[in-house]
This record gives structure tokens, C-alpha cells and sequence, in this order.
């Protein structure tokens, strides 16, 4: 499948001007028609009040590759919904963000407008970086298993030691990462290219994970304690760095002292904390684990202490001495929602409105393993945890031939697709959501909760491939530690591999996970090549290839233009409808050669990633 010869429209600054409207503004938006096409009108289908209507779209401009035209669209509701019409000979076309139809569609992948604010503009230029502090790093460099006291849950493990993938002990195992070894290795964020760092819970807790939280009012000693973590943000502050912090709204511990004190004084404020049931063990816990007590948001005291303005937990780590830059929400998706209750919409902007407030500059990010488009539209969450839209279909194009491993949570193995089905799959979700959210989402290769993409895609030249697209796709790149050395893990449990510091640091006699340092220099050197593009951070996206075994697409803003051809395995090349006047190789080894049809595309003799940019 080709689409370099349809119609396109994104919402990136070739087509609407960047900014965000207010209620009642009139906004140009641009289409681009291919020469080849034969349209005789072009219209513009807008919602206003729930009712269709249609609004003449004008010739603006052309030439003989192309021809643009631009309608005014009235931002006449907070999230306003659109796309085009094209009258064509033999019958209309609908152009929506999957494509073009000729037939009808529904609103589902209009395009859209919203005055709801979108995240910071930092993000627009950030590469995250996924740290599990308990297998990140020790201060005290003693590789063997921690000493002095320990919690009565705890299962000490060396440093080298392989993580248990199921069953006992899996949350208990504990290797003493600690916060002060995170920041000692600072420099290996700056050297990979990251400037933002992301912290999973640092929260007292009973588990290695620390997503049962026993307590919101000081970080884990066991991580070094509030001063750690003071520390810790200074020194990534003063790098010109950023910190987001992790935070559960949807639970806590069974073990918090909110819930401890909700048992046993039925009448305090705590009791109306959490949901009660007559069944074993008496109360909600998330997912049915009693480890886990649900927080019921119809108790407006648990908002103002947790959520909502100065005096709560999300204002006081966000102020200094910590001054986090932001919060990623654990199951953000169920948060304030259970049977007929439902505050999630509400939840998510009192903690937006509290952010505002504390550090206006902070990013709220959810996490959402499938459709979060209803919640991202809402002026709640600024940006999600793009698994649906990202990490599966890209999972599905890279997976090894004839893998075994389950696909994230499902009772099947990961298929093995086509690109054009991946290309669908992301269309299909980016398409839910303004483009305003699509440029900030968190993209990932995996995370502390799945595999390990080297485990995932088999081999070091499949993981490059992946890593291009982590590198040059729309949405802020999110690297999980341990990922840029090719670290392995059939599972999230098995995946929390510590890092094999000794052997980073090439130290004789080495013990711990493998290191693959092909595979960091790779990102190293896709991550800089990201920053140096700002076609790759802020431009559309525009389809050019989806086969089998290669897809390719373009990258634009007004002033650059970049092409990116990636293939999964050994592909004989092709010939693309995109012209050029000049080529300048990028990254990978391949080959294009211009012509007046357009560009032809060297294929390769097995996994493959070019980057091309285009004058």
C-alpha cells in the first residue's frame, strides 16, 4: 500500500497553525490534494451542537506536484470535530484521520480542534527515561545481597541475580536500589541523550514496586528517605534536566495509614476513603487484590487531601525541595471509577487545575493500556502511556518469527502482522485524539510492565528497527532503562533486570545481564539524530509505504523535510511517489536515487532503518 498519491491532512503546522483556540475563533485548516487527482470541489464537514455541516473549502495554492485548499472552521465547542470532502468523478471521498473512504464513516476519526491546553512545550523536545528505583542503581556499590535492616517482606537478592518471573516472591525480591545510586549515574542519561527522567513510586510500600503505598507523606527510607529525593531532583535540575514523579490515585496499600486507620475507626474521615462490601475481605481492592484497597472519590475529603489544591500530595512534590516536574498516574483509566461511579473526568482535572497552580509547567501523564480517547479529550490527562497506539502494533511488525511470548495480558501469543496492519492499527487510534495529544504521547518500547523489546523482536537488528521508530514517530520517546544495552525479559516481573553497571563500565570479571553496547550506540545515535530534526520533533506524519516487510513515511514542517524507510527483514526496495531535488542520508546504510516519478528505495538483505532528509 502506497498514500503518498491521497489526499492528506494532519494537525501540524502545514496544515493549522499551531496554538490552541478559545470558544469562537476561526481556524484555517489545509488539505493537500496530489496533481493526480480530479476533484472538481472540496468541502469541509464540521460538528457544531451535535448537527454535520459543510464548509466551502477554497483553492489557496498549486503547482505540479500538488494543489492545497483552506477552509475556516468555527471553534464553536470545546472539542470541535472535522474532516473533508472531495467530490471526485465516479463519487465523493471522506479524508478523516485513517485515510480516505469512499464510502461513509463515522465521526470516530474526524480530525479535531479542542481549546483544551496541551502539554507543556517542553515535552515537545524531551526523551524520557523509565527508572525502577530498586533495580536501577546502588550507592554503596555492594553487589551482593543488601545488608542491614530490612523490611519483614523483603527477599534479599544479589545484584546479579536473575529476577523471579511469577509466582512467590516476585514483589518481595528485593536488590537496594536506591535513589542517591540513581543520581551517581546521571552522566549515562546524558551520554544515551534523555532529558527527562521518570521515577516509578517512591513511596513506602510493601512490595519491591512500591505501588502499594503505605504511606504518601515522605519518600521510602529505603531509597534514602525525602532528603534522597531532594537530592536527586536538584541534580537533575542543575543538568537542565527534568523529573516526573509516579503516583497511584486509583489505591493505595492495604498497609497505608489511611486505610489503617479507616479499620479501625469506622467513623473517622479515612472510612469514607475507600469502598466497603459485605464479601471477603470487607472492601474493593483494584483488580480483586486485597493488597489494594480501592479510593472511593465521593468523599470529598479524600480529594483535597490527595488531589486538589496546595495542602495535597500532588501540590507538595511538585513545590520544593523536590519541585518534580510533573506525575504519571498508575491506572489512571479506573481511577474514581467503580460500577455506577465514575470521577475519572473530574479527578483528572482537579489534579491538572492543582498542577497549574503548584508548577505550571508539569505534565500529567496517564496510564491507559487501551482506547484512552475518551479520556484524553477532556481537558484532564495531557498525554497517555501510548501502548494502544504504539508499543502493540509496533510489537506485532517486529516480533521474532514464530514467538511464543503472551501479548501484553492477553491468553495469546504476540502476532506477527504486515505493516500494513500496523500502520492501521496506529491510524486507527491516533486518530481519537487531537493532534495536540498525539505530538506529547508517551511512545514505548516497552515498559516495567511488559517484556523487553530485545526479547520481544528476537535480534539486535530488529530492535534498531523498533528504535527508529521510537526515535522519528510523532509523540515523546520513552526509554526503559536497561532497553538501550539490549537487556532481555519475558515478562514485566522478568524484565526488572538490574543494570550491569560493571559491566557498562567494563570492569574484568563482569557478573549481571549482558550488555550489548552495538545496541546503545544505536540510540545514542538515534536519539541525537532526533534532536537535531525538528521535522522529527514537531512535524506531521504522512504514510508513504506499508508492506509486508517495510513501511515508510515523511516527517514535515514548513522549513524540513525527512523520509524514514524502515524495514523489518530483507525487502527488494521501491519506488515512492515523493519528489525531491536532493537526498542527504541520515542514519542506516541505504540507497535512493531520484527520478521524475519520484523516489526509488534501495531495499536490503535483512532488518533495516534509513533516515533520509529531503530537500
Amino acid at each position: 500500500m502506497t498514500s503518498s498519491g491521497l489526499p492528506h491532512h494532519d494537525g501540524s503546522e502545514l496544515y493549522v497553525a499551531r496554538g490552541t483556540p478559545r470558544l469562537g475563533d476561526v481556524v484555517p485548516v489545509r488539505v493537500r490534494v496530489p496533481a493526480s487527482r480530479t476533484e472538481r470541489g472540496v468541502w469541509v464537514r464540521v460538528v457544531r451542537d451535535g448537527e454535520p455541516r459543510l464548509v466551502p473549502a477554497r483553492l489557496d495554492r498549486g503547482d505540479e506536484h500538488e494543489r492545497w485548499y483552506v477552509a475556516d472552521v468555527l471553534v464553536h465547542n470545546p472539542v470541535t470535530s472535522y474532516r473533508f470532502l472531495l467530490d471526485e468523478p465516479g463519487g465523493y471521498r471522506w479524508l478523516d484521520g485513517r485515510g480516505v473512504h469512499s464510502r461513509d464513516v463515522t465521526d470516530a476519526g474526524d480530525f479535531r480542534l479542542t481549546v483544551h491546553e496541551p502539554a507543556p512545550r517542553w515535552l515537545d523536545d524531551a526523551v524520557v527515561y523509565q527508572v525502577f528505583p530498586d533495580r536501577f542503581a546502588r550507592s554503596s556499590g555492594h553487589t551482593g545481597p543488601p545488608t542491614g535492616p530490612l523490611p519483614d517482606w523483603a527477599l534479599p537478592a544479589a545484584w546479579s541475580d536473575e529476577p523471579i518471573d511469577a509466582g512467590p516472591g516476585v514483589a518481595q525480591q528485593l536488590y537496594g536500589g536506591d535513589l542517591a545510586g540513581i543520581e551517581a549515574r546521571l552522566d549515562h542519561l546524558q551520554r544515551l541523550g534523555v532529558d527527562t527522567l521518570y521515577l516509578t513510586p517512591v513511596f513506602p510500600a510493601r512490595s519491591n514496586h512500591r505501588y502499594d503505598a503505605t504511606s504518601f507523606a515522605h519518600v521510602d527510607p529505603l531509597l534514602g528517605g525525602d532528603a534522597a529525593l531532594a537530592s536527586l531532583a536538584g541534580a537533575v535540575h542543575a543538568r537542565g534536566m527534568r523529573v516526573v514523579g509516579d503516583l497511584t490515585t486509583n489505591h493505595t496499600g492495604a498497609g497505608h495509614d489511611w486505610f489503617t486507620r479507616a479499620q479501625s475507626d469506622p467513623t473517622s474521615d479515612e472510612a469514607q476513603f475507600y469502598y466497603w462490601t459485605e464479601e471477603p475481605p470487607g472492601y474493593v481492592g483494584w483488580l480483586g487484590h486485597a493488597s489494594l484497597p480501592k479510593l472511593n472519590y465521593n468523599a470529598a475529603g479524600l480529594a483535597r487531601r490527595l488531589v486538589e489544591g496546595p495542602d495535597s500530595v500532588v501540590a507538595r512534590y511538585l513545590e520544593p525541595p523536590f519541585a518534580l516536574d510533573g506525575w504519571r498516574i498508575d491506572v489512571a483509566n479506573m481511577t474514581g471509577r467503580h460500577a455506577a461511579d465514575d470521577h475519572t473526568h473530574a479527578v483528572a482535572r482537579a489534579i491538572r487545575t492543582t498542577m497549574a497552580q503548584a508548577n505550571p509547567s508539569a505534565v500529567l501523564v496517564s496510564e491507559h493500556f487501551h482506547d484512552a480517547a475518551a479520556d484524553l479529550v477532556v481537558g484532564g490527562w495531557h498525554t497517555n502511556m501510548n501502548y494502544s497506539a504504539f508499543t502493540r502494533p509496533v510489537w506485532t511488525w517486529v516480533v521474532e518469527p514464530g514467538s511464543t511470548l503472551p501479548f501484553m495480558g492477553l491468553p495469546v501469543p504476540v502476532p506477527r502482522s504486515g505493516g500494513a496492519a500496523m500502520v492501521a492499527t496506529m491510524r486507527d487510534f491516533d486518530s481519537t485524539v487531537p493532534w495536540s495529544v498525539t505530538r506529547h504521547q508517551w511512545n514505548l518500547l516497552g515498559s516495567h510492565d511488559t517484556a523487553r523489546i530485545r526479547t520481544v523482536a528476537g535480534s539486535r537488528e530488529r530492535v534498531e528497527v523498533a528504535a527508529a521508530l521510537l526515535a522519528t514517530y510523532p509523540g515523546t520517546p520513552v526509554v526503559w532503562a536497561g532497553d538501550e544495552g539490549g537487556l532481555t525479559g519475558v515478562n514485566g516481573e522478568h524484565g526488572r533486570v538490574p543494570m550491569p553497571w560493571d559491566r557498562i563500565d567494563g570492569r574484568p570479571g563482569a557478573q549481571g545481564a549482558p550488555w550489548d553496547v552495538e545496541t546503545f550506540e544505536t540510540y545514542r545515535e538515534l536519539l541525537a539524530l532526533r534532536r537535531s530534526s525538528r521535522a522529527l520533533r514537531e512535524g506531521g506524519l504522512r504514510w508513504v509505504l506499508a508492506e509486508d516487510d517495510a513501511v515508510a513515511y515523511l516527517r514535515e514542517t514548513a522549513d524540513e523535510r525527512v523520509l524514514v524507510v524502515l524495514a523489518r527483514d530483507a525487502w527488494p526496495g521501491a519506488r515512492l511517489a515523493v519528489t525531491a531535488r536532493a537526498a542527504e542520508r541520515l542514519h542506516g546504510d541505504g540507497s535512493v536515487t531520484l527520478t521524475p516519478a519520484g523516489l526509488v528505495v534501495g531495499g536490503s538483505r535483512g532488518p533495516s532503518a534509513q533516515v533520509w532528509r529531503l530537500s
